[in-house]
């Protein structure tokens, strides 16, 4: 059965063979190559100076989604100082406008309206696709190239031919934590799937670990929906448990999420758990504590990455922070590299003072899409053509596991795969 389902694996990931499923995962469409990007070139010493080029940082700060966009900042922050530090674009300063977009879509537009209008090149956020379906219209009608840092859910590049992201979708990285949980317990049959419904995100999620239990032939025993204000989740806990499931999956943010593996455990289920890229996070840490212990999350990130870039990110993270770096912090510094290398790249062939704003933003955006980069995920491209434009294509993908310290109050992620 096992040998079965590890077939099944293969074609769901588009894999030419199982050897290659411990390493790398791939959409079950043909997914692009990249040239292997040129390592970034730091110039240290250069003195900035001239109008600072300012890109926009519109992520959540407060609400239930500041575990997420707190993340994001520092990792954008981090990013900000580092590349003023090796000469800023040619000489010119980096400005970083940071906006909050809360946690709701009315947040959202009304950050990227207000980073549009002091006249950023580009614009990193929002946080959540939900918001992203909202906001991202406006800055693709205004000709503002956008990087979106965490917006997973589907169509989020078809939005328009500004909109990019730095963020690996859903349909590539979630079938990578199932394969982890049958990893460690080949006997799984019954799954019990749980999601937030009114969150654009996990709703798009979902769908993508539904398909992948179905297609491994497992039994999709139930799927229990709740709302991300939700706090007690005994209702669905109930019915799932009754159905005795060896492997839950939730697909829902922070806070939630902590909540519902919290209670879960708390109800007496004693077995594993897949969490979404919403649980991906330390900040759940507080919320489930030493409940957390053994969640399985799917990685676009490892701090392990050996490139350049990576370590010394991971260096000027720990040193601040005091832990190794996440997933979020990590794509919210990518985010603004692409923007600075493509920035680069621009002044060097036309000079960024003889581009209009307008026109800065449109030649930006064709810019960036064309160009490979060297970042703390690994070599990253984008699709530069066709319907899936700005869709980033990425070839290195981890599985992770939670592993909580005695405290039962601090923890770290542990690379599985």
């Amino acid at each position: 059965m096992q040998i079965k389902r590890l077939l099944s694996l293969a074609a769901l990931l588009g894999l030419a063979s199982l050897s290659i499923v411990a390493v790398v995962a791939q959409e079950a469409t043909e997914t692009p190559t990249i040239e292997p990007p040129t390592p970034f070139d730091c110039k240290e010493g250069v003195e900035l100076k001239g109008e600072p080029i300012k890109i926009g940082i519109a992520v959540a700060q407060t609400s239930n989604v500041a575990l997420l966009g707190q993340e994001q900042v520092i990792g954008a922050q981090i990013a900000g100082e580092f590349f003023n530090n090796c000469g800023g674009i040619n000489g010119r300063p980096i400005q970083l406008v940071f906006q909050d977009t809360a946690g709701d879509e009315a947040g959202a537009i009304n950050a990227f309206q207000t980073v549009i209008a002091d006249g950023v090149v580009g614009i990193v956020g929002p946080t959540l696709s939900q918001q992203a379906f909202a906001s991202d219209p406006i800055a693709n009608d205004a000709g503002v190239p956008v990087m979106a840092p965490s917006n997973t859910a589907r169509g989020i590049p078809q939005i328009g031919r500004y909109i990019s992201r730095i963020s690996a979708p859903v349909a590539i990285v979630a079938p990578n934590a199932v394969a982890a949980a049958l990893d460690l317990n080949p006997d799984i049959k019954n799954v019990a799937v749980f999601y937030a419904q009114n969150d654009a995100f996990a709703s798009s999620e979902t769908v993508t670990f539904q398909e992948t239990v179905n297609k491994l032939g497992l039994n999709l025993a139930t799927v229990q929906t709740f709302q991300t204000t939700d706090t007690d989740f005994s209702a669905q806990i109930s019915n799932a448990l009754a159905l005795d499931p060896q492997l839950v999956i939730i697909s829902g943010l922070a806070a939630d999420g902590g909540n519902l593996v919290k209670q879960l455990r708390e109800f007496g289920y004693e077995g594993l758990i897949v969490g979404g890229n919403g649980l991906n996070t330390a900040n759940i840490f507080p919320v489930c504590q030493a409940l957390c212990d053994g969640i399985i999350i799917a990685q676009a990130y490892s701090y392990a990455n050996e490139s350049p870039i990576n370590q010394t990110f991971r260096e000027i993270y720990k040193e601040a922070q005091g832990k190794e770096p996440p997933q979020f912090s990590a794509q919210a510094f990518a985010a603004v590299q692409v923007f600075v290398e493509a920035l680069i790249a621009l002044d060097n062939e036309v000079g960024l003072d003889t581009l209009e704003l307008a026109e800065l933003r449109t030649r930006l955006n064709d810019t960036l899409l064309n160009m490979t980069y060297d970042t703390p995920l690994g070599p990253v491209g984008f699709v530069s053509e066709g319907e899936a434009d700005g869709e980033i294509i990425q070839g290195q993908f981890y599985v992770a596991q939670i592993q909580m310290n005695e405290d039962g109050q601090t923890g770290s992620f542990v690379f599985i795969r």
